[in-house]
Protein backbone atom coordinates (compact mmCIF):
# COMPACT_ATOMS: atom_id res chain seq x y z
CA UNK A 1 0.00 0.00 0.00
CA UNK A 2 3.13 2.42 0.21
CA UNK A 3 2.92 3.07 -3.32
CA UNK A 4 -1.17 4.05 -2.97
CA UNK A 5 -0.27 6.14 0.29
CA UNK A 6 2.16 8.05 -1.74
CA UNK A 7 0.18 8.79 -4.94
CA UNK A 8 -2.73 9.89 -2.94
CA UNK A 9 -1.23 11.81 0.07
CA UNK A 10 -2.11 14.98 -0.86
CA UNK A 11 -5.94 13.62 -1.70
CA UNK A 12 -5.85 11.64 1.43
CA UNK A 13 -4.82 14.78 3.83
CA UNK A 14 -7.10 16.74 2.06
CA UNK A 15 -10.30 14.27 2.61
CA UNK A 16 -9.52 14.08 6.37
CA UNK A 17 -8.94 18.32 6.90
CA UNK A 18 -12.48 18.56 5.43
CA UNK A 19 -13.79 16.48 8.06
CA UNK A 20 -11.74 17.87 10.73
CA UNK A 21 -12.63 21.49 9.47
CA UNK A 22 -16.10 20.72 10.61
CA UNK A 23 -16.77 21.24 14.36
CA UNK A 24 -18.79 18.04 15.09
CA UNK A 25 -18.81 18.44 19.15
CA UNK A 26 -21.45 16.19 20.32
CA UNK A 27 -21.62 17.71 23.82
CA UNK A 28 -22.58 21.26 22.39
CA UNK A 29 -26.38 21.59 21.26
CA UNK A 30 -25.64 24.74 18.99
CA UNK A 31 -23.08 22.17 16.75
CA UNK A 32 -26.38 20.06 15.88
CA UNK A 33 -26.09 21.32 12.57
CA UNK A 34 -22.55 20.38 12.35
CA UNK A 35 -23.07 16.88 13.22
CA UNK A 36 -25.49 16.24 10.52
CA UNK A 37 -22.79 18.18 7.90
CA UNK A 38 -19.59 15.68 9.11
CA UNK A 39 -22.23 12.24 8.96
CA UNK A 40 -23.50 13.65 5.55
CA UNK A 41 -19.30 13.81 4.75
CA UNK A 42 -18.43 10.73 6.44
CA UNK A 43 -21.11 9.15 4.07
CA UNK A 44 -20.11 10.40 0.69
CA UNK A 45 -16.38 9.44 1.54
CA UNK A 46 -17.45 5.83 2.46
CA UNK A 47 -19.27 6.22 -1.80
CA UNK A 48 -16.46 7.63 -2.86
CA UNK A 49 -14.15 4.83 -1.75
CA UNK A 50 -16.31 1.98 -3.37
CA UNK A 51 -18.84 1.30 -0.69
CA UNK A 52 -22.13 0.05 -2.29
CA UNK A 53 -24.23 1.92 -0.15
CA UNK A 54 -23.67 4.60 2.71
CA UNK A 55 -25.79 6.88 4.65
CA UNK A 56 -26.88 8.99 7.42
CA UNK A 57 -29.49 7.28 10.19
CA UNK A 58 -31.09 9.35 12.34
CA UNK A 59 -30.92 8.11 16.25
CA UNK A 60 -32.58 9.32 19.58
CA UNK A 61 -29.80 11.60 19.37
CA UNK A 62 -26.73 12.58 16.79
CA UNK A 63 -27.05 10.72 13.81
CA UNK A 64 -25.23 7.31 12.17
CA UNK A 65 -23.30 6.93 9.35
CA UNK A 66 -23.93 3.32 7.95
CA UNK A 67 -22.29 2.25 4.79
CA UNK A 68 -21.28 -1.57 3.23
CA UNK A 69 -19.92 -3.41 0.84
CA UNK A 70 -21.04 -7.00 0.49
CA UNK A 71 -18.39 -9.07 -2.17
CA UNK A 72 -19.62 -12.61 -0.91
CA UNK A 73 -22.55 -13.42 1.60
CA UNK A 74 -20.61 -16.53 2.39
CA UNK A 75 -17.20 -14.31 3.41
CA UNK A 76 -16.61 -13.33 6.50
CA UNK A 77 -17.72 -9.80 7.69
CA UNK A 78 -16.05 -7.05 9.31
CA UNK A 79 -17.61 -4.30 11.02
CA UNK A 80 -15.84 -0.98 11.64
CA UNK A 81 -16.27 1.14 13.96
CA UNK A 82 -15.21 4.47 14.65
CA UNK A 83 -16.72 7.96 16.12
CA UNK A 84 -16.77 11.47 14.43
CA UNK A 85 -17.87 13.51 17.27
CA UNK A 86 -15.05 15.39 19.07
CA UNK A 87 -13.95 16.75 22.52
CA UNK A 88 -15.12 20.39 23.26
CA UNK A 89 -11.76 22.51 21.84
CA UNK A 90 -11.59 24.85 25.33
CA UNK A 91 -9.99 26.21 26.33
CA UNK A 92 -8.67 28.09 23.38
CA UNK A 93 -6.36 30.08 24.57
CA UNK A 94 -4.21 27.01 24.96
CA UNK A 95 -3.93 26.38 21.07
CA UNK A 96 -1.44 27.23 18.56
CA UNK A 97 -3.99 27.93 16.05
CA UNK A 98 -7.55 27.71 15.24
CA UNK A 99 -8.46 24.10 16.40
CA UNK A 100 -10.78 23.50 13.67
CA UNK A 101 -7.92 24.93 11.14
CA UNK A 102 -6.33 21.64 10.72
CA UNK A 103 -2.67 21.62 9.66
CA UNK A 104 0.55 20.06 9.53
CA UNK A 105 4.14 20.64 10.65
CA UNK A 106 6.52 18.59 12.76
CA UNK A 107 5.39 15.67 11.08
CA UNK A 108 1.74 15.75 12.27
CA UNK A 109 -1.24 16.50 11.74
CA UNK A 110 -2.84 18.85 14.47
CA UNK A 111 -6.12 19.69 15.06
CA UNK A 112 -9.37 18.99 17.18
CA UNK A 113 -10.11 15.52 15.92
CA UNK A 114 -6.80 14.95 14.18
CA UNK A 115 -6.37 11.34 16.46
CA UNK A 116 -9.25 10.86 18.15
CA UNK A 117 -11.31 10.03 16.18
CA UNK A 118 -11.50 11.21 12.61
CA UNK A 119 -8.04 10.68 11.71
CA UNK A 120 -8.30 6.73 12.96
CA UNK A 121 -11.63 6.14 11.59
CA UNK A 122 -10.49 7.83 8.19
CA UNK A 123 -7.24 5.56 8.31
CA UNK A 124 -10.01 2.51 7.46
CA UNK A 125 -12.04 4.53 4.65
CA UNK A 126 -8.42 4.61 3.21
CA UNK A 127 -6.75 0.87 3.73
CA UNK A 128 -10.87 -0.20 2.17
CA UNK A 129 -10.33 2.17 -0.58
CA UNK A 130 -6.80 1.22 -1.63
CA UNK A 131 -7.93 -2.99 -1.17
CA UNK A 132 -10.85 -2.45 -3.06
CA UNK A 133 -9.45 -0.65 -5.83
CA UNK A 134 -6.20 -3.10 -5.98
CA UNK A 135 -9.02 -5.89 -6.33
CA UNK A 136 -7.54 -7.34 -2.88
CA UNK A 137 -10.55 -6.89 -0.94
CA UNK A 138 -11.86 -10.62 0.29
CA UNK A 139 -14.17 -9.79 3.46
CA UNK A 140 -17.53 -8.16 3.35
CA UNK A 141 -16.71 -4.77 5.38
CA UNK A 142 -19.70 -2.52 6.89
CA UNK A 143 -18.84 0.71 8.74
CA UNK A 144 -20.72 2.34 11.78
CA UNK A 145 -19.68 5.64 12.47
CA UNK A 146 -21.74 7.07 15.12
CA UNK A 147 -21.74 10.82 16.67
CA UNK A 148 -22.03 10.63 19.86
CA UNK A 149 -19.06 8.23 21.78
CA UNK A 150 -17.70 11.29 23.54
CA UNK A 151 -20.78 11.51 25.48
CA UNK A 152 -20.95 7.70 26.23
CA UNK A 153 -22.82 7.04 23.22
CA UNK A 154 -27.04 7.09 24.73
CA UNK A 155 -28.25 6.59 22.07
CA UNK A 156 -26.52 4.20 19.99
CA UNK A 157 -27.60 0.86 21.59
CA UNK A 158 -31.23 1.29 20.93
CA UNK A 159 -30.21 1.97 16.84
CA UNK A 160 -27.62 -1.46 17.23
CA UNK A 161 -30.39 -3.35 18.80
CA UNK A 162 -32.96 -2.55 16.21
CA UNK A 163 -30.47 -3.11 13.31
CA UNK A 164 -29.12 -6.35 14.11
CA UNK A 165 -29.68 -8.29 11.21
CA UNK A 166 -28.23 -5.32 9.47
CA UNK A 167 -24.69 -5.04 11.61
CA UNK A 168 -24.25 -8.84 11.47
CA UNK A 169 -20.79 -9.57 11.03
CA UNK A 170 -17.73 -11.95 12.34
CA UNK A 171 -15.96 -8.95 14.33
CA UNK A 172 -15.97 -5.29 15.27
CA UNK A 173 -12.81 -3.68 13.99
CA UNK A 174 -11.60 -0.65 15.64
CA UNK A 175 -9.09 1.94 15.57
CA UNK A 176 -9.92 4.59 18.76
CA UNK A 177 -6.97 3.95 21.01
CA UNK A 178 -2.87 4.54 21.76
CA UNK A 179 0.01 2.40 21.11
CA UNK A 180 2.52 2.06 23.65
CA UNK A 181 4.92 4.02 21.36
CA UNK A 182 6.02 4.75 17.91
CA UNK A 183 8.90 2.57 18.80
CA UNK A 184 6.76 -0.22 20.93
CA UNK A 185 3.84 -1.40 18.97
CA UNK A 186 0.79 -2.47 20.96
CA UNK A 187 -2.58 -4.12 20.51
CA UNK A 188 -5.07 -3.44 23.12
CA UNK A 189 -6.48 -6.54 24.81
CA UNK A 190 -9.18 -5.09 27.26
CA UNK A 191 -10.66 -1.33 28.10
CA UNK A 192 -12.00 -0.04 31.45
CA UNK A 193 -15.29 0.78 32.02
CA UNK A 194 -16.47 4.13 33.56
CA UNK A 195 -18.87 5.47 35.68
CA UNK A 196 -19.44 9.42 35.87
CA UNK A 197 -21.05 11.55 38.45
CA UNK A 198 -21.59 14.87 39.19
CA UNK A 199 -21.93 15.98 42.90
CA UNK A 200 -23.69 18.78 45.00
CA UNK A 201 -23.00 20.02 48.22
CA UNK A 202 -25.34 22.19 49.61
CA UNK A 203 -25.07 24.26 52.89
CA UNK A 204 -27.25 28.02 53.44
CA UNK A 205 -29.58 28.71 51.56
CA UNK A 206 -28.31 31.74 50.21
CA UNK A 207 -24.25 32.80 49.83
CA UNK A 208 -23.65 34.23 52.90
CA UNK A 209 -20.91 36.92 54.20
CA UNK A 210 -18.26 35.32 55.22
CA UNK A 211 -16.92 37.48 58.00
CA UNK A 212 -20.94 37.91 59.65
CA UNK A 213 -21.25 33.92 59.34
CA UNK A 214 -17.77 32.33 58.87
CA UNK A 215 -16.84 29.84 61.57
CA UNK A 216 -20.68 29.21 62.52
CA UNK A 217 -21.79 27.87 58.87
CA UNK A 218 -20.41 25.09 57.21
CA UNK A 219 -18.68 26.13 54.37
CA UNK A 220 -19.73 24.01 51.31
CA UNK A 221 -16.88 23.70 49.42
CA UNK A 222 -14.69 23.18 52.65
CA UNK A 223 -17.18 20.55 53.03
CA UNK A 224 -16.63 18.39 49.72
CA UNK A 225 -13.49 18.74 49.72
CA UNK A 226 -13.16 16.72 53.38
CA UNK A 227 -15.82 13.82 51.62
CA UNK A 228 -13.79 13.37 48.84
CA UNK A 229 -10.40 13.47 50.39
CA UNK A 230 -12.02 10.27 52.02
CA UNK A 231 -12.85 8.96 49.03
CA UNK A 232 -9.48 7.24 48.67
CA UNK A 233 -7.14 5.35 51.74
CA UNK A 234 -3.33 6.06 52.24
CA UNK A 235 -2.63 2.69 49.83
CA UNK A 236 -4.66 4.55 47.27
CA UNK A 237 -7.55 2.29 47.51
CA UNK A 238 -11.00 3.50 46.75
CA UNK A 239 -13.20 3.71 50.31
CA UNK A 240 -16.43 3.14 48.82
CA UNK A 241 -17.64 -0.55 50.41
CA UNK A 242 -18.72 -3.02 47.80
CA UNK A 243 -16.04 -1.20 45.08
CA UNK A 244 -13.55 -4.27 44.64
CA UNK A 245 -16.01 -7.35 45.32
CA UNK A 246 -15.98 -7.76 41.63
CA UNK A 247 -12.64 -6.55 40.67
CA UNK A 248 -10.95 -9.61 38.90
CA UNK A 249 -7.52 -10.06 40.29
CA UNK A 250 -4.79 -11.02 37.16
CA UNK A 251 -2.55 -14.10 37.85
CA UNK A 252 0.92 -13.49 37.72
CA UNK A 253 1.58 -14.89 34.79
CA UNK A 254 -0.96 -12.39 33.17
CA UNK A 255 0.87 -9.63 34.81
CA UNK A 256 4.23 -10.86 33.71
CA UNK A 257 2.98 -11.26 29.87
CA UNK A 258 1.44 -7.75 30.23
CA UNK A 259 4.92 -6.61 31.61
CA UNK A 260 6.39 -6.92 28.64
CA UNK A 261 5.46 -3.47 27.91
CA UNK A 262 8.31 -1.58 27.99
CA UNK A 263 8.04 1.20 31.01
CA UNK A 264 10.80 4.18 31.77
CA UNK A 265 9.67 5.78 34.89
CA UNK A 266 11.91 8.41 34.37
CA UNK A 267 10.93 9.30 30.88
CA UNK A 268 7.46 9.27 32.06
CA UNK A 269 7.84 11.77 34.92
CA UNK A 270 9.71 14.07 32.44
CA UNK A 271 7.07 13.73 30.05
CA UNK A 272 4.14 14.37 32.43
CA UNK A 273 6.30 17.17 34.08
CA UNK A 274 5.88 15.55 37.60
CA UNK A 275 8.85 14.23 40.31
CA UNK A 276 6.98 11.45 41.57
CA UNK A 277 3.58 9.38 40.91
CA UNK A 278 0.84 8.36 43.07
CA UNK A 279 -1.57 5.18 42.98
CA UNK A 280 -2.74 2.12 44.56
CA UNK A 281 0.05 0.54 46.53
CA UNK A 282 1.39 -2.83 44.98
CA UNK A 283 1.14 -2.14 42.01
CA UNK A 284 3.34 -0.68 38.73
CA UNK A 285 2.19 2.86 36.84
CA UNK A 286 1.30 0.30 34.05
CA UNK A 287 -1.00 -2.14 35.64
CA UNK A 288 -2.66 1.01 37.49
CA UNK A 289 -4.23 2.14 34.57
CA UNK A 290 -4.78 -1.00 32.86
CA UNK A 291 -6.08 -3.47 35.42
CA UNK A 292 -6.78 -1.70 38.27
CA UNK A 293 -10.07 0.68 38.92
CA UNK A 294 -9.27 3.97 40.35
CA UNK A 295 -11.64 7.32 41.12
CA UNK A 296 -11.00 10.58 40.03
CA UNK A 297 -12.38 14.02 40.58
CA UNK A 298 -12.22 15.40 37.02
CA UNK A 299 -13.32 18.97 38.33
CA UNK A 300 -14.58 21.27 41.07
CA UNK A 301 -15.91 24.84 41.50
CA UNK A 302 -18.15 26.85 43.71
CA UNK A 303 -18.12 30.14 45.58
CA UNK A 304 -16.39 33.61 43.76
CA UNK A 305 -13.55 33.13 41.35
CA UNK A 306 -13.40 36.36 39.76
CA UNK A 307 -10.69 38.66 39.88
CA UNK A 308 -10.24 40.74 42.82
CA UNK A 309 -12.02 39.77 46.49
CA UNK A 310 -15.69 38.76 47.44
CA UNK A 311 -15.77 37.36 50.67
CA UNK A 312 -18.93 35.28 50.61
CA UNK A 313 -19.31 31.99 51.84
CA UNK A 314 -20.69 30.21 49.31
CA UNK A 315 -24.12 28.37 49.12
CA UNK A 316 -23.21 25.49 47.35
CA UNK A 317 -20.22 23.48 45.69
CA UNK A 318 -19.94 21.20 43.07
CA UNK A 319 -17.87 18.89 41.67
CA UNK A 320 -17.75 15.83 38.46
CA UNK A 321 -16.20 12.40 39.64
CA UNK A 322 -14.95 9.70 37.61
CA UNK A 323 -14.18 6.27 38.47
CA UNK A 324 -12.77 4.06 36.01
CA UNK A 325 -14.00 0.59 36.27
CA UNK A 326 -12.24 -2.84 35.18
CA UNK A 327 -13.93 -6.22 34.56
CA UNK A 328 -16.35 -7.89 35.58
CA UNK A 329 -17.23 -4.55 37.87
CA UNK A 330 -20.67 -2.68 36.60
CA UNK A 331 -21.03 0.66 35.86
CA UNK A 332 -24.78 0.60 37.22
CA UNK A 333 -23.70 -1.13 40.08
CA UNK A 334 -20.99 1.08 41.21
CA UNK A 335 -22.43 4.33 40.52
CA UNK A 336 -25.33 3.17 42.84
CA UNK A 337 -22.91 1.67 45.47
CA UNK A 338 -20.77 5.22 45.08
CA UNK A 339 -24.55 7.09 45.58
CA UNK A 340 -25.42 5.33 48.80
CA UNK A 341 -21.95 6.10 50.12
CA UNK A 342 -21.15 9.59 49.66
CA UNK A 343 -24.73 10.16 50.84
CA UNK A 344 -23.91 8.76 54.33
CA UNK A 345 -20.75 10.25 54.67
CA UNK A 346 -22.08 13.74 54.58
CA UNK A 347 -22.75 15.81 57.56
CA UNK A 348 -25.56 16.77 58.98
CA UNK A 349 -25.00 20.34 58.25
CA UNK A 350 -25.24 20.25 54.20
CA UNK A 351 -27.32 18.30 51.91
CA UNK A 352 -26.12 16.02 48.94
CA UNK A 353 -27.48 15.25 45.56
CA UNK A 354 -25.73 13.23 43.17
CA UNK A 355 -26.46 12.83 39.42
CA UNK A 356 -25.25 9.96 37.24
CA UNK A 357 -23.82 11.72 33.94
CA UNK A 358 -22.15 8.35 31.66
CA UNK A 359 -21.36 4.95 32.32
CA UNK A 360 -20.74 1.83 30.60
CA UNK A 361 -19.10 -1.38 31.18
CA UNK A 362 -14.70 -2.37 30.79
CA UNK A 363 -14.29 -5.83 28.52
CA UNK A 364 -11.65 -8.15 27.56
CA UNK A 365 -10.53 -9.93 24.20
CA UNK A 366 -9.05 -12.78 23.49
CA UNK A 367 -5.57 -12.91 22.59
CA UNK A 368 -5.30 -16.09 21.03
CA UNK A 369 -7.92 -15.13 18.49
CA UNK A 370 -7.50 -15.47 14.53
CA UNK A 371 -8.31 -12.02 14.58
CA UNK A 372 -5.87 -11.25 16.86
CA UNK A 373 -2.88 -13.30 15.39
CA UNK A 374 -3.91 -11.20 12.06
CA UNK A 375 -3.38 -8.17 13.70
CA UNK A 376 -0.25 -8.69 15.28
CA UNK A 377 1.44 -10.48 12.12
CA UNK A 378 0.27 -7.25 10.25
CA UNK A 379 1.47 -4.43 12.79
CA UNK A 380 4.72 -6.77 12.84
CA UNK A 381 5.15 -6.75 9.18
CA UNK A 382 4.60 -2.78 9.27
CA UNK A 383 6.81 -2.23 12.01
CA UNK A 384 9.47 -4.57 11.97
CA UNK A 385 8.55 -5.97 15.27
CA UNK A 386 6.07 -8.19 16.90
CA UNK A 387 3.44 -5.88 18.68
CA UNK A 388 2.77 -6.02 22.76
CA UNK A 389 -0.60 -7.03 24.13
CA UNK A 390 -1.65 -4.32 26.45
CA UNK A 391 -4.61 -2.73 28.51
CA UNK A 392 -6.04 0.73 27.54
CA UNK A 393 -6.81 2.73 30.47
CA UNK A 394 -9.38 4.78 28.64
CA UNK A 395 -13.20 3.74 27.97
CA UNK A 396 -14.74 3.02 24.93
CA UNK A 397 -18.44 2.25 26.25
CA UNK A 398 -20.43 1.28 23.40
CA UNK A 399 -17.69 -1.74 22.76
CA UNK A 400 -19.08 -3.74 25.42
CA UNK A 401 -22.69 -3.05 24.29
CA UNK A 402 -21.36 -4.12 20.95
CA UNK A 403 -19.89 -7.27 22.23
CA UNK A 404 -23.28 -8.41 24.15
CA UNK A 405 -25.80 -7.03 21.44
CA UNK A 406 -24.44 -8.40 18.40
CA UNK A 407 -22.17 -11.29 19.56
CA UNK A 408 -18.79 -10.21 18.30
CA UNK A 409 -15.50 -9.02 19.84
CA UNK A 410 -13.83 -6.42 19.28
CA UNK A 411 -10.23 -5.56 17.73
CA UNK A 412 -8.38 -3.01 18.91
CA UNK A 413 -5.90 -1.56 16.47
CA UNK A 414 -5.09 1.92 17.19
CA UNK A 415 -2.06 3.86 16.37
CA UNK A 416 -1.94 7.07 18.80
CA UNK A 417 0.28 7.83 20.91
CA UNK A 418 -0.30 9.58 24.40
CA UNK A 419 2.08 12.79 22.85
CA UNK A 420 -0.88 13.62 20.70
CA UNK A 421 -2.74 15.15 23.77
CA UNK A 422 -6.27 14.02 22.39
CA UNK A 423 -8.86 15.87 24.62
CA UNK A 424 -6.47 18.64 25.65
CA UNK A 425 -5.38 21.45 23.33
CA UNK A 426 -2.76 20.87 20.24
CA UNK A 427 -4.46 17.18 19.60
CA UNK A 428 -2.30 16.15 16.42
CA UNK A 429 -1.24 12.69 15.07
CA UNK A 430 2.01 11.68 13.79
CA UNK A 431 2.01 11.23 9.79
CA UNK A 432 4.13 7.96 10.07
CA UNK A 433 1.38 6.56 12.23
CA UNK A 434 -1.48 8.05 10.03
CA UNK A 435 0.13 6.11 7.16
CA UNK A 436 1.43 3.02 8.83
CA UNK A 437 -1.91 2.67 10.34
CA UNK A 438 -3.61 2.50 6.45
CA UNK A 439 -0.65 0.02 5.61
CA UNK A 440 -1.59 -2.03 8.72
CA UNK A 441 -5.34 -2.28 8.79
CA UNK A 442 -4.80 -3.00 4.82
CA UNK A 443 -2.34 -6.21 5.96
CA UNK A 444 -4.80 -6.91 8.15
CA UNK A 445 -7.49 -8.23 5.80
CA UNK A 446 -4.76 -10.10 3.91
CA UNK A 447 -3.73 -12.02 6.84
CA UNK A 448 -7.20 -12.91 8.51
CA UNK A 449 -8.75 -15.88 6.85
Amino acid sequence: MKEYIEQNRDRFLEELFTLLRIPSVSAKPEHAQDMYLCAETLADLLLEAGADEAGVCDTAGHPVVFGQKIIDPKAKTVLVYGHYDVQPAEPLDKWKHDPFDPQVHDGAIWGRGANDDKGQLFMHVKAFEYLLQSGKLRHNVKFLFEGEEEISSPSLPAWIKAHKKLLKADLCLVSDTTMLGENVPSINCGMRGLSYLEVKVTGPKKDLHSGHFGGTVANPIQVLCEMIASLLDADGRVTVPGFYDDVVELSRADRKLLARAPFNLKEYKEFLDVRELRGERGYTPLERVGIRPCLDVCGIWGGYTGAGAKTVLPSEAHAKISMRLVPDQRSERITKLFERHFRKIAPKYVKVDVTPCEGGDGFLIPIGSDAYKAASQAIAEVYGIEPVPARGGGSIAILAEVQKILGIDPLLMGFGLERDTIHSPNESFLLKQFFAGMESIAKFYEYWQ
